[in-house]
């Protein structure tokens, strides 16, 4: 992400586009998109490789963890003061 661009502008081009695409692909039952809000985390260039393997491990530790257990760690790690109310409705 370069300096220039701003992270909310990037979160809201992946949702449109990404919501187009699956709704043209037909791959879920009704119309599909995302819920309301995002999370980014920013990792040094040094960290590509753990990111990557993070990202190509993620079904597995899904299956483990639920999304909210997962957010919530990151936020801890990211030391993020955040007030529970108000983060997203979560999804089980």
């Amino acid at each position: 992400l370069k300096p220039s661009m701003a992270l909310s502008d990037l979160v809201r081009d992946i949702k449109n586009n990404s919501s187009k695409f699956i709704n043209e692909q037909g791959w879920v039952k009704g119309k599909f998109s995302w819920q309301e809000g995002y999370g980014a985390f920013s990792y040094a260039h040094s960290q590509i490789e753990q990111v990557y393997q993070y990202i190509l491990n993620q079904e597995q530790h899904h299956s483990k963890r639920s999304f909210k257990e997962e957010y919530l760690d990151f936020l801890a790690k990211f030391e993020i003061d955040h007030k529970t109310e108000y983060l997203f409705d979560w999804v089980e």
